[in-house]
Protein backbone atom coordinates (compact mmCIF):
# COMPACT_ATOMS: atom_id res chain seq x y z
CA UNK A 1 0.00 0.00 0.00
CA UNK A 2 1.11 3.24 -1.21
CA UNK A 3 2.85 5.21 2.16
CA UNK A 4 0.87 8.39 1.12
CA UNK A 5 -2.31 6.62 1.55
CA UNK A 6 -2.98 7.53 5.24
CA UNK A 7 -5.75 6.74 7.97
CA UNK A 8 -8.29 9.02 6.84
CA UNK A 9 -8.21 7.91 3.29
CA UNK A 10 -8.91 4.69 4.19
CA UNK A 11 -11.71 6.19 6.55
CA UNK A 12 -13.26 7.63 3.94
CA UNK A 13 -13.22 4.55 1.71
CA UNK A 14 -14.41 2.98 4.82
CA UNK A 15 -17.74 5.60 5.26
CA UNK A 16 -18.30 4.93 1.12
CA UNK A 17 -18.48 1.55 1.78
CA UNK A 18 -21.16 1.82 4.61
CA UNK A 19 -23.28 4.29 2.62
CA UNK A 20 -23.03 4.01 -0.18
CA UNK A 21 -23.20 7.86 -1.11
CA UNK A 22 -20.35 10.70 -1.30
CA UNK A 23 -23.03 12.94 0.72
CA UNK A 24 -23.85 10.70 3.38
CA UNK A 25 -20.13 10.03 3.72
CA UNK A 26 -19.13 13.40 4.13
CA UNK A 27 -22.13 13.73 6.44
CA UNK A 28 -20.99 10.57 8.78
CA UNK A 29 -17.21 12.38 8.48
CA UNK A 30 -18.20 15.71 9.42
CA UNK A 31 -16.28 16.52 6.29
CA UNK A 32 -18.11 18.89 3.18
CA UNK A 33 -18.84 16.82 0.21
CA UNK A 34 -15.77 18.50 -1.47
CA UNK A 35 -13.36 17.18 0.50
CA UNK A 36 -14.49 13.47 0.50
CA UNK A 37 -13.99 13.64 -3.61
CA UNK A 38 -11.29 15.23 -3.27
CA UNK A 39 -9.89 12.44 -1.28
CA UNK A 40 -11.21 9.74 -2.88
CA UNK A 41 -9.54 11.35 -6.11
CA UNK A 42 -6.40 11.53 -4.50
CA UNK A 43 -6.85 7.84 -3.30
CA UNK A 44 -7.34 6.49 -6.60
CA UNK A 45 -4.48 8.59 -8.11
CA UNK A 46 -1.86 7.42 -5.43
CA UNK A 47 -3.43 4.02 -5.98
CA UNK A 48 -3.78 3.72 -9.76
CA UNK A 49 -6.59 2.63 -10.19
CA UNK A 50 -10.35 3.10 -9.35
CA UNK A 51 -11.93 2.57 -6.32
CA UNK A 52 -15.30 3.28 -6.62
CA UNK A 53 -17.98 3.33 -9.82
CA UNK A 54 -19.89 6.10 -10.06
CA UNK A 55 -23.61 6.22 -11.04
CA UNK A 56 -26.73 7.99 -10.90
CA UNK A 57 -27.87 5.98 -7.76
CA UNK A 58 -24.57 6.64 -5.79
CA UNK A 59 -21.01 4.44 -5.59
CA UNK A 60 -19.90 0.65 -5.48
CA UNK A 61 -16.81 -0.03 -4.56
CA UNK A 62 -14.40 -1.66 -6.88
CA UNK A 63 -13.02 -4.74 -5.98
CA UNK A 64 -10.14 -2.49 -5.13
CA UNK A 65 -11.85 -0.33 -2.61
CA UNK A 66 -13.89 -3.66 -0.94
CA UNK A 67 -10.30 -4.29 0.34
CA UNK A 68 -9.56 -1.38 1.30
CA UNK A 69 -12.71 -0.63 3.12
CA UNK A 70 -12.05 -4.55 4.61
CA UNK A 71 -8.49 -3.16 6.31
CA UNK A 72 -9.99 0.18 7.43
CA UNK A 73 -11.85 -1.89 9.93
CA UNK A 74 -8.73 -3.40 11.12
CA UNK A 75 -6.26 -0.52 11.16
CA UNK A 76 -8.60 1.15 13.25
CA UNK A 77 -8.33 -1.69 15.70
CA UNK A 78 -5.26 -1.97 15.91
CA UNK A 79 -4.98 1.98 16.58
CA UNK A 80 -7.16 1.68 19.31
CA UNK A 81 -5.17 -0.72 21.30
CA UNK A 82 -2.17 0.81 20.22
CA UNK A 83 -3.33 3.79 22.12
CA UNK A 84 -4.90 1.96 25.11
CA UNK A 85 -2.06 -0.38 25.59
CA UNK A 86 0.17 2.81 26.19
CA UNK A 87 -2.73 4.08 28.58
CA UNK A 88 -2.33 0.66 29.96
CA UNK A 89 1.17 1.26 30.86
CA UNK A 90 0.41 4.23 32.94
CA UNK A 91 -1.68 1.77 35.33
CA UNK A 92 -5.26 2.49 34.05
CA UNK A 93 -7.14 1.76 31.22
CA UNK A 94 -8.99 4.89 29.51
CA UNK A 95 -11.07 6.32 26.85
CA UNK A 96 -14.74 5.28 25.63
CA UNK A 97 -16.18 2.02 25.36
CA UNK A 98 -18.91 2.28 23.06
CA UNK A 99 -21.24 -0.62 23.44
CA UNK A 100 -24.67 -1.92 22.06
CA UNK A 101 -27.08 -4.38 22.85
CA UNK A 102 -30.82 -5.93 22.67
CA UNK A 103 -33.64 -5.01 24.47
CA UNK A 104 -34.15 -7.53 26.83
CA UNK A 105 -30.19 -7.24 27.80
CA UNK A 106 -30.25 -3.66 28.53
CA UNK A 107 -32.16 -3.99 31.68
CA UNK A 108 -30.00 -7.15 32.86
CA UNK A 109 -27.12 -7.62 31.77
CA UNK A 110 -25.91 -4.49 30.56
CA UNK A 111 -26.50 -2.12 34.35
CA UNK A 112 -24.64 -5.23 35.86
CA UNK A 113 -21.77 -5.09 32.97
CA UNK A 114 -21.33 -1.25 33.47
CA UNK A 115 -20.90 -1.26 36.95
CA UNK A 116 -18.71 -3.98 36.77
CA UNK A 117 -16.35 -1.82 34.54
CA UNK A 118 -17.32 1.38 36.59
CA UNK A 119 -15.88 -0.40 40.18
CA UNK A 120 -12.60 -1.91 37.90
CA UNK A 121 -12.08 0.38 35.15
CA UNK A 122 -13.01 3.93 37.04
CA UNK A 123 -11.45 5.99 34.17
CA UNK A 124 -13.07 4.18 31.28
CA UNK A 125 -16.44 5.93 29.86
CA UNK A 126 -18.52 3.93 28.25
CA UNK A 127 -21.47 5.10 26.12
CA UNK A 128 -24.59 2.75 25.19
CA UNK A 129 -27.09 2.29 22.50
CA UNK A 130 -30.10 0.19 22.51
CA UNK A 131 -30.35 -1.98 18.99
CA UNK A 132 -31.37 -5.53 17.61
CA UNK A 133 -28.57 -8.05 16.99
CA UNK A 134 -28.49 -7.63 13.09
CA UNK A 135 -27.90 -3.59 13.73
CA UNK A 136 -25.67 -4.01 16.36
CA UNK A 137 -23.35 -6.44 13.87
CA UNK A 138 -23.85 -3.17 11.19
CA UNK A 139 -22.47 -1.02 13.45
CA UNK A 140 -19.43 -3.00 14.55
CA UNK A 141 -19.09 -3.48 10.99
CA UNK A 142 -19.16 0.68 9.88
CA UNK A 143 -16.84 0.99 13.39
CA UNK A 144 -19.61 3.09 15.42
CA UNK A 145 -19.47 1.17 18.14
CA UNK A 146 -16.36 -1.41 19.96
CA UNK A 147 -18.71 -3.94 21.33
CA UNK A 148 -22.08 -5.83 21.06
CA UNK A 149 -24.00 -7.83 22.77
CA UNK A 150 -26.14 -10.07 20.80
CA UNK A 151 -28.01 -13.38 20.22
CA UNK A 152 -28.95 -16.07 18.31
CA UNK A 153 -31.77 -18.78 17.57
CA UNK A 154 -31.04 -22.37 16.28
CA UNK A 155 -30.75 -22.49 12.61
CA UNK A 156 -31.38 -18.64 11.95
CA UNK A 157 -28.42 -18.51 9.71
CA UNK A 158 -25.95 -17.05 11.84
CA UNK A 159 -22.35 -17.33 10.49
CA UNK A 160 -23.83 -16.59 6.98
CA UNK A 161 -21.91 -13.37 4.60
CA UNK A 162 -22.81 -10.16 6.26
CA UNK A 163 -25.16 -7.96 4.33
CA UNK A 164 -22.41 -5.58 3.57
CA UNK A 165 -20.58 -6.36 -0.07
CA UNK A 166 -18.03 -4.53 1.41
CA UNK A 167 -16.98 -6.41 3.66
CA UNK A 168 -16.09 -10.50 4.32
CA UNK A 169 -17.13 -12.65 7.11
CA UNK A 170 -14.13 -12.27 8.93
CA UNK A 171 -14.68 -8.77 10.04
CA UNK A 172 -16.53 -8.91 13.02
CA UNK A 173 -16.05 -12.32 15.61
CA UNK A 174 -19.08 -13.35 17.65
CA UNK A 175 -17.87 -15.52 21.09
CA UNK A 176 -21.33 -17.34 22.33
CA UNK A 177 -21.06 -16.76 25.92
CA UNK A 178 -24.62 -18.37 27.61
CA UNK A 179 -27.56 -20.30 27.09
CA UNK A 180 -31.03 -18.24 27.22
CA UNK A 181 -33.81 -20.44 28.34
CA UNK A 182 -37.06 -19.75 25.57
CA UNK A 183 -40.00 -20.99 27.53
CA UNK A 184 -43.82 -20.82 26.36
CA UNK A 185 -46.10 -17.86 28.15
CA UNK A 186 -49.76 -18.36 28.55
CA UNK A 187 -52.62 -18.18 31.02
CA UNK A 188 -52.63 -20.63 34.05
CA UNK A 189 -54.25 -23.54 33.34
CA UNK A 190 -53.21 -23.20 29.39
CA UNK A 191 -50.48 -26.34 30.32
CA UNK A 192 -52.51 -28.90 31.79
CA UNK A 193 -51.73 -32.24 31.18
CA UNK A 194 -47.97 -33.65 30.02
CA UNK A 195 -48.03 -32.77 26.32
CA UNK A 196 -45.22 -30.48 24.79
CA UNK A 197 -45.55 -26.71 25.99
CA UNK A 198 -45.96 -25.26 22.31
CA UNK A 199 -48.30 -28.33 21.27
CA UNK A 200 -50.95 -27.62 23.75
CA UNK A 201 -50.95 -23.80 22.41
CA UNK A 202 -51.92 -24.94 18.93
CA UNK A 203 -55.31 -23.30 18.84
CA UNK A 204 -54.08 -20.22 20.46
CA UNK A 205 -53.62 -16.43 19.36
CA UNK A 206 -50.00 -16.27 19.30
CA UNK A 207 -48.32 -12.39 19.83
CA UNK A 208 -44.88 -12.18 18.09
CA UNK A 209 -41.86 -9.83 18.69
CA UNK A 210 -38.83 -8.46 16.71
CA UNK A 211 -38.69 -10.21 12.90
CA UNK A 212 -35.73 -12.64 14.30
CA UNK A 213 -38.26 -13.33 16.79
CA UNK A 214 -41.33 -13.99 14.90
CA UNK A 215 -38.67 -16.57 12.52
CA UNK A 216 -37.73 -18.03 15.62
CA UNK A 217 -41.68 -18.75 16.99
CA UNK A 218 -42.38 -19.62 13.47
CA UNK A 219 -39.70 -22.20 13.29
CA UNK A 220 -40.87 -23.47 16.73
CA UNK A 221 -44.83 -23.99 15.78
CA UNK A 222 -43.85 -25.94 12.77
CA UNK A 223 -41.33 -28.23 14.47
CA UNK A 224 -44.59 -28.80 17.00
CA UNK A 225 -46.74 -29.38 14.28
CA UNK A 226 -48.90 -26.52 13.60
CA UNK A 227 -48.84 -23.19 12.08
CA UNK A 228 -49.27 -20.28 14.63
CA UNK A 229 -52.58 -17.21 14.25
CA UNK A 230 -50.11 -14.29 15.42
CA UNK A 231 -52.33 -11.69 15.43
CA UNK A 232 -50.55 -9.22 17.89
CA UNK A 233 -46.61 -7.69 17.46
CA UNK A 234 -44.64 -6.23 19.90
CA UNK A 235 -40.87 -6.22 20.96
CA UNK A 236 -41.68 -5.12 24.94
CA UNK A 237 -41.56 -8.12 27.10
CA UNK A 238 -43.75 -6.22 29.97
CA UNK A 239 -46.10 -5.82 26.81
CA UNK A 240 -46.46 -9.40 26.00
CA UNK A 241 -46.99 -10.59 29.27
CA UNK A 242 -49.56 -7.92 30.24
CA UNK A 243 -51.29 -8.98 26.75
CA UNK A 244 -51.41 -12.60 27.92
CA UNK A 245 -52.44 -11.59 31.42
CA UNK A 246 -55.64 -10.12 29.63
CA UNK A 247 -56.13 -13.14 28.22
CA UNK A 248 -55.30 -11.94 24.75
CA UNK A 249 -53.01 -14.82 23.46
CA UNK A 250 -49.78 -16.63 24.23
CA UNK A 251 -45.77 -16.03 23.60
CA UNK A 252 -42.48 -17.55 23.19
CA UNK A 253 -39.96 -15.36 25.71
CA UNK A 254 -36.44 -15.57 26.59
CA UNK A 255 -35.61 -16.34 30.16
CA UNK A 256 -33.93 -12.96 30.34
CA UNK A 257 -36.45 -10.97 29.13
CA UNK A 258 -38.53 -11.82 32.46
CA UNK A 259 -35.78 -11.47 34.70
CA UNK A 260 -36.94 -7.51 34.44
CA UNK A 261 -40.49 -8.25 33.16
CA UNK A 262 -41.80 -10.97 35.42
CA UNK A 263 -44.69 -12.72 35.05
CA UNK A 264 -48.17 -11.44 36.48
CA UNK A 265 -50.71 -13.09 38.65
CA UNK A 266 -52.88 -15.67 36.12
CA UNK A 267 -49.53 -16.17 33.82
CA UNK A 268 -47.25 -19.29 33.87
CA UNK A 269 -44.49 -20.39 31.77
CA UNK A 270 -42.85 -23.50 30.87
CA UNK A 271 -39.22 -24.51 28.98
CA UNK A 272 -39.59 -25.32 25.52
CA UNK A 273 -39.02 -29.00 24.72
CA UNK A 274 -35.76 -29.83 22.96
CA UNK A 275 -32.89 -27.83 21.68
CA UNK A 276 -34.72 -24.49 21.06
CA UNK A 277 -32.58 -22.09 23.39
CA UNK A 278 -31.13 -18.88 22.29
CA UNK A 279 -27.71 -18.37 22.54
CA UNK A 280 -25.91 -14.68 23.74
CA UNK A 281 -22.88 -13.15 22.07
CA UNK A 282 -20.25 -10.98 22.48
CA UNK A 283 -18.94 -9.57 19.44
CA UNK A 284 -16.41 -7.27 18.25
CA UNK A 285 -14.44 -6.14 15.21
CA UNK A 286 -11.79 -8.82 14.47
CA UNK A 287 -8.42 -7.98 16.43
CA UNK A 288 -10.10 -5.24 18.56
CA UNK A 289 -9.75 -8.03 21.58
CA UNK A 290 -6.54 -6.18 21.65
CA UNK A 291 -8.04 -3.00 22.04
CA UNK A 292 -7.55 -2.76 26.43
CA UNK A 293 -11.43 -1.28 26.64
CA UNK A 294 -12.77 -4.14 24.63
CA UNK A 295 -10.59 -6.65 26.33
CA UNK A 296 -11.65 -5.64 30.27
CA UNK A 297 -15.30 -5.30 29.11
CA UNK A 298 -15.27 -8.94 27.95
CA UNK A 299 -13.46 -10.31 30.94
CA UNK A 300 -15.76 -8.44 32.88
CA UNK A 301 -19.37 -9.72 31.15
CA UNK A 302 -17.54 -13.48 31.16
CA UNK A 303 -17.30 -12.77 35.19
CA UNK A 304 -20.84 -12.25 35.56
CA UNK A 305 -22.91 -14.64 37.22
CA UNK A 306 -25.11 -15.91 34.46
CA UNK A 307 -28.09 -17.45 37.23
CA UNK A 308 -28.71 -13.84 38.51
CA UNK A 309 -29.98 -13.28 35.01
CA UNK A 310 -32.12 -16.74 34.03
CA UNK A 311 -29.30 -17.78 31.95
CA UNK A 312 -26.48 -21.06 32.26
CA UNK A 313 -23.00 -20.76 31.05
CA UNK A 314 -21.28 -21.87 27.42
CA UNK A 315 -18.06 -22.15 27.28
CA UNK A 316 -16.49 -19.35 25.05
CA UNK A 317 -14.61 -21.64 22.59
CA UNK A 318 -16.12 -21.79 19.54
CA UNK A 319 -16.05 -18.44 17.37
CA UNK A 320 -18.62 -17.46 14.65
CA UNK A 321 -17.86 -15.11 12.34
CA UNK A 322 -20.64 -12.89 10.81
Amino acid sequence: MPSDLDLLDLRVIRALADTGSVTAAAARLGYSQPAVTQRLRRAEAQLGQPLVLRSTRGVTLTEAGRRLAQHAVHVQAALDAARQELDELAGTTTGTLRLAGFPSASPTLVPALLSTLHDRQPGLTVSYVEVEPPEGLDLLRSGSIDLALTFSYPGDGRGQAPTSTATTPDVVVETPLYRDTMLAVAPAGSFAGSGAALATLSGARFIGGCPRCRGHLLAACRRAGFEPDIVLETDNALAVTGLVAAGLGVAVLPSLSLVSAGLPDGVESRPLDGDDDRVVHVAHASGAERVPAVRVAVEALASLDPARFGLRPLRPDVSTRG
